[in-house]
């Protein structure tokens, strides 16, 4: 295998330590290096980390092989731009950018340095989301023909800390938890050729709901219930609610629907759970054995993955191509509940490979 990257990670906040979790068993990588706009903080996550270093940004862009961007969406293309311009490989958390034409300057750098661009969400190398895939491509349900997906919740004030950037431009249900969705159905349906949808923010203000800023008031500045139709070009139509307004609910988190029947997804936030499938010719739903994907997987895995295609000189499967695309449907879903008037999507991707069960 050689010697594994050595990974500088950039944003210290709520979400590194899962990441810090996995990238502890992937022999691929290796932590090394920490940074953070505030110093505490990277000092913090540091001191609980053997061989790992809180530093500034640049001497941890001049010492290590790849950047695990985990700063927050507005930020993204700033450090990832850097880092590529420095000479390292980079891996985002979605969103690949707050903007496409941010995006795009990622993806041009990169092609400019010759250095590979990963982005989460790496969930969908998981053994569900693959082991529904599997399920498709052997033809369980027939042809798709539909989808369904939806994600709702109250909003994450609730729980987090310091959850402004959620409500700023970048985040939203469709920027924060979209990305998890789409790339799921992308992976399962193809790439999305055309959107409808609308958009609506019931509240202007939000209130912290935990932690040392509980009570505290923010504005929202972006739509936080959204929903939309997704032609993706192989016929299929999807169906999609976005929300950060909604209590609870029972819908499913994903449904497919086939010429010969019907096959459940599990949360595409999660890399495993079960898939079940509904016959047409039996009428009973099954639950499916796992048929592919990694085992155990963690939120970092994507790295892991990078580095193996970095060696083998492919793409990563948690791509810049297939986040970009990603983050051009969700900009035009935007665009027609803005303008009331279906988009069109002008990218589209390269479904990566399966992943073999392992």
């Amino acid at each position: 295998m050689g010697e594994p990257l050595s990974v500088g990670l950039v944003g210290a906040g709520k979400i590194s330590q899962q990441y810090v979790t996995t990238l502890a068993r992937l022999p691929q990588v290796a932590l090394t290096r920490v940074a953070d706009l505030d110093p505490a903080r990277a000092l913090a996550l540091a001191a609980g980390l053997s061989d790992v270093r809180a530093v500034p940004v640049g001497e941890l862009m001049d010492s290590v092989d790849l950047v695990l961007n985990l700063t927050v969406p507005q930020a993204h293309a700033a450090v990832a731009v850097a880092a590529l311009e420095a000479g390292r490989h980079v891996y985002n958390e979605k969103p690949l950018a707050a903007s496409s034409a941010e995006a795009r300057a990622i993806l041009a750098a990169a092609a400019s340095a010759g250095r590979l661009v990963g982005c989460a969400p790496d969930t969908v190398l998981g053994t569900g989301v693959q082991t529904a895939r599997a399920a498709l491509e052997a033809g369980d349900i027939g042809v798709p023909v539909a989808a369904t997906a939806f994600m709702v919740t109250p909003g994450h004030e609730r729980w987090h800390p310091d959850p402004e950037f959620y409500y700023q431009p970048g985040g939203g249900p469709m920027f924060d938890m979209g990305p998890y969705y789409l790339t799921a159905l992308v992976t399962l349906l193809g790439p999305v050729v055309r959107v409808a949808g609308l958009a609506s923010t019931p509240r202007a203000t939000r209130t912290i709901g935990d932690g040392p800023r509980a009570g505290t008031v923010f504005p929202v500045s972006v739509p936080t219930h959204q929903t939309g139709i997704l032609e993706h070009a192989s016929g299929a139509l999807t169906t999609l609610m976005m929300s950060f307004d909604v209590w609870a609910g029972r819908l499913p988190r994903i449904e497919v629907y086939g010429a010969d029947g019907t096959l459940s997804v599990p949360d595409p936030n999660h890399f495993d759970g079960p898939v079940h499938r509904f016959s047409g010719a039996t009428q009973e739903w099954s639950a499916l054995p796992e048929l592919a994907g990694y085992r155990g997987a963690g939120r970092g895995t994507g790295l892991a993955d990078l580095a193996d295609a970095l060696r083998a000189g492919t793409a990563p499967r948690a791509s810049a191509e297939l986040a970009y695309h990603v983050l051009d449907v969700m900009e035009c879903l935007h665009t027609a509940a803005e303008t009331g008037a279906a988009a069109t999507v002008a990218s589209t991707c390269t479904i990566p490979p399966p992943v073999p069960l392992g």
